[in-house]
């Protein structure tokens, strides 16, 4: 009988073959380890910069630390006042081009302030090319209105975003607070933590959806006072609240770690 299996081709000896092999899964698992590593440190450094990565710092909600998750004193100011210039200016001239320049002008402004104070310019210049886009659309409409539609997207991206976490087993939040607390994504292998995590992302998701139920209706009927009184009202004060109840709720169902403390 003749052996039906393929001569080993000629010049190539078994073994350093089976070792070149060897070395090619070595260097692939390294490889895929290095991109894991980057990608832990990459979302880690995101959420600690979270508002719920502010608010775990410390063993109880006090108004420093809430202060501190929103961006502090300065970060409020920064994120309120170009709206709510926009809206007073536009309340009493009804006039769309200073309505648009006053709070363009103030997002340039506060990014100047930080530059020279050599200050993080990252939300000032965040929030200014936020008020430049919502000009530029309510300009090239003509409509005060449109200066809200980059709100509506926002807010609906980040409801879709947190939606399909909870739809596809890993809601955001819970990864977020695993990190946070030193638990990594063990915490989805106990039903009582995943089921509390999965329950407040989609409070957070309600968040997001309440104001498109509540601003959509007044943006499509041009009623621009109403519309704008209400964004600075389910901003803010609506986010703080909903961020110390995920502090607390995470507090409660994580215990927290050595490691989670010293991170």
């Amino acid at each position: 009988m003749t052996d039906a299996r393929e001569p080993e081709p000629r010049g190539v000896d078994p073994v350093e073959r089976r070792d070149a092999s060897g070395s090619a899964d070595a260097t692939g698992d390294a490889d895929r380890q290095r991109l894991g590593e980057s990608m832990s440190a990459a979302f880690g450094a995101a959420a600690r910069k979270s508002g719920l990565g502010a608010m775990a710092e410390g063993d109880a909600p006090t108004g420093r630390a809430l202060l501190l998750a929103m961006g502090g004193v300065r970060g409020i100011v920064e994120a309120i006042l170009p709206g709510l210039l926009f809206l007073v200016v536009y309340t009493l001239t009804l006039d769309l081009v200073p309505s648009i320049i006053a709070p363009v002008a103030l997002g340039v402004l506060f990014s100047v302030a930080r530059l020279v104070q050599r200050q993080p310019v990252t939300q000032a210049v965040g929030g200014l090319l936020g008020i430049a886009l919502s000009a530029a659309l309510a300009l090239l409409s003509g409509r005060a209105e449109d200066f809200y539609v980059v709100g509506f997207w926002t807010n609906g991206a980040y409801a879709v975003a947190l939606l399909v976490s909870v739809l596809v087993g890993w809601p955001v939040v819970g990864l977020v607070a695993g990190y946070l607390m030193g638990s990594g994504t063990s915490w989805r292998s106990h039903p009582g933590q995943r089921r509390a995590m999965r329950w407040l992302t989609l409070v957070w998701v309600a968040m997001f959806a309440a104001r498109l139920l509540v601003q959509l209706p007044l943006y499509f009927s041009g009623n621009v006072e109403l519309l704008g009184t209400l964004r600075l009202l389910m901003g803010i004060p609506l986010y703080a609240p909903l961020l110390v109840l995920s502090w607390l709720v995470v507090r409660a169902v994580f215990p927290k770690t050595p490691q989670a403390s010293t991170e």
